[in-house]
């Protein structure tokens, strides 16, 4: 695991993003593992603002993102699929056809999760993106006695629909489940990238990095993993030094 601190977002955002262009630049048909949320705009920014400036072409990656909200539909403001055609799809050239997300709106949930599973056991993303929940989660996976390995859907801990709260009109409105990729999931990414922001968020960086690896924690599952790369921002880092 190799941890970097930085200064300033606008170092880790850019640090992010070369990550990104680069594997793009040595393999063009690259399959990228992505999140949302507020951790990542910096960095989707950051990617769209190298993109142009290199010429680099995203007509060959293929993305897969974490999760995405119970019945919303992609159009709806709150989604993710909303959310990553704003901050990232619609400024690349990359086809819509490439970009995957699960489908908040199937009627059959069971059946969304196995067909997004098999999409993903067919390519697994050369890197992986991830935040960090407030109580541990990494996609929607929440504390549990035990975790799913693949795609599943999870009814959202109060505290984690409250984090989201700021994103919608009313608590009433933030929805009560998620498609998630399971933690297994996850750990078949051949680099994962971890960005955490925040002070508020000192206390459970060192518990996942450092603590005990726990389905209560969890991020504590990336320690086994053999290639995580680390991105704090002071504040975030300020127990692990």
């Amino acid at each position: 695991m190799k941890i970097h601190v930085f200064d300033t977002s606008e170092q880790l955002d850019r640090f992010a993003a070369d990550l990104f262009i680069d594997l793009i630049k040595s393999k063009p048909d690259a399959v990228l593992g992505l999140a949302t949320g507020s951790t990542p705009v910096g960095i989707y920014a950051k990617i769209v603002e190298q993109a142009k400036q290199q010429n680099i072409s995203f007509g060959g990656v293929t993305t897969y993102n974490l999760d995405e909200y119970v019945g919303l539909t992609p159009d709806n403001d709150q989604s993710y699929a909303y959310y990553m055609n704003q901050h990232l799809f619609s400024h690349i050239d990359i086809s819509p056809e490439r970009t995957h997300l699960p489908n908040g709106m199937a009627s059959d949930p069971q059946a969304e999760c196995a067909r997004y599973e098999a999409m993903l056991e067919e390519r697994h993303a050369d890197i992986q993106l991830l935040g960090l929940g407030h109580n541990g989660h990494i996609g929607f996976n929440e504390p549990d006695s035990a975790l799913s390995a693949g795609t599943h859907v999870v009814k959202l801990k109060n505290e984690t629909r409250e984090a989201n709260a700021r994103f919608f009109a009313s608590m009433d409105e933030v929805p009560a489940a998620a498609f998630t990729m399971g933690v297994g999931s996850i750990l078949k990414a051949n680099t994962i990238l971890l960005v955490v922001r925040g002070a508020e968020k000192a206390s459970i960086v060192k518990e996942a990095l450092t603590g005990p690896v726990s389905t209560q924690v969890p991020a504590s599952l990336l320690q086994t993993h053999p290639r995580v790369i680390v991105l704090l921002d002071r504040e975030a880092g300020r127990m692990l030094v």
